[in-house]
């Protein structure tokens, strides 16, 4: 009784729900990059952490605390702006073959980008074929866990509101 009363409730938000979501497919991505190796192409493209780590290495005795902190903080930044240069180009390129996007959290230190890609069947060959070209440009520096088709999970809200019965 109380299910038939809740379909009857809720059927038009449903219906406009599943209509939305027919013939749509969910498909997750998760990137993790080897750390070391984006350090070490970091370290190639930009002068001055390669001066400043220099500098430290070479003085050890008479480094500073400052310098090191620099340079950490250097390294740091360096490091978070690469990881958002490789999301926003993976997305960008993924974006052509789908419909819509969520961004996740991120899970440790190895993880730049956790996302789900909501993506018509028709695309489905296309978006599949253009994760794995970005995988093989990639390889070596970031790897790629492409899961689904899923269910739309990440694209549909539903709220309900419970009532509680009052006890006699």
């Amino acid at each position: 009784e109380d299910t038939i009363e809740f379909l009857k409730d809720t059927y038009d938000a449903l219906r406009d729900v599943l209509q939305k979501m027919k013939d749509k497919l969910e498909f997750g991505l998760k990137v993790n990059w080897d750390r070391e190796s984006v350090l070490a192409e970091i370290e190639q493209e930009n002068e001055e952490l390669r001066r400043l780590k220099a500098e430290i290495e070479s003085n050890q005795q008479t480094s500073t605390y400052f310098a090191r902190m620099q340079l950490g903080r250097l390294v740091e930044q360096a490091l978070a702006d690469k990881a958002d240069a490789y999301v926003r180009e993976i997305y960008d390129e993924l974006q052509e073959a789908a419909i819509a996007s969520r961004s996740n959290k991120v899970i440790g230190d190895k993880m730049i980008m956790n996302a789900a890609f909501l993506v018509a069947r028709s695309k489905q060959e296309q978006f599949d074929q253009k994760v794995h070209e970005i995988g093989k440009r990639y390889e070596g520096k970031l790897s790629f866990k492409y899961t689904g088709p899923w269910p739309p999970y990440n694209f549909v809200t539903i709220r309900l509101q419970l009532e509680r019965s009052a006890s006699v």
